[in-house]
């Protein structure tokens, strides 16, 4: 038998073993809730923008997919955040989506479009590795987008910003993969 030596904190803490998982403020709610489906598919969408991140050649694409990735981690967090703990999460100084992130991405839509990257009808991803990462970024995106409307109609998401975000962010992925298509 193979013994192991852990240093730290196991990431089996075994409290999700009879199906239910935490949220932000040592909440707990079944590993199917609709809050609890909408973290994970943010979650994915961060790992899709990671893979994107890793085969994209563009530096200056690289950087924003960066910086979109560390606004996603402030997004979750809203996310892992039941309503009626909201004013004890922002009180705590967590990050939220404001406009800020928001007018963030329309600046780099108008950059994109004025570098000639225009939307022109359907695009058909896998034009490379690049592109076709984006695409899958950018359906995860609007995955997320259409959870997080279904939350926010049934008063379940206090910061209406995200969705605006996430709207941006699905058109900002759409114009990176049709940039990727070109090679720049």
């Amino acid at each position: 038998m193979t013994q192991f030596t852990f240093l730290g904190m196991s990431i089996a803490t075994k409290t999700g073993d009879l199906g239910t998982t935490g949220l932000m403020f040592n909440r707990r709610v079944s590993k199917c809730h609709p809050r609890v489906e909408v973290c994970g598919s943010a979650d994915e969408l961060n790992s899709a923008i990671g893979f994107a991140r890793a085969v994209v050649q563009d530096s200056v694409t690289k950087d924003q997919l960066e910086r979109i990735q560390a606004d996603l981690i402030g997004l979750m967090g809203e996310l892992a955040t039941l309503p009626e703990d909201w004013e004890q999460y922002l009180k705590a100084g967590y990050a939220s989506v404001s406009q800020l992130h928001v007018d963030k991405l329309d600046l780099w839509i108008i950059e994109m479009e004025r570098g000639g990257n225009t939307f022109r009808g359907w695009a058909t991803p896998g034009a490379n590795q690049a592109s076709g990462a984006l695409d899958i970024a950018r359906a995860i995106c609007r995955r997320v987008e259409r959870q997080i409307c279904s939350l926010l109609e049934s008063g379940q998401m206090p910061n209406s910003l995200v969705i605006v975000y996430l709207n941006r962010l699905s058109d900002v992925l759409w114009l990176m993969a049709r940039r990727a298509e070109k090679g720049a």
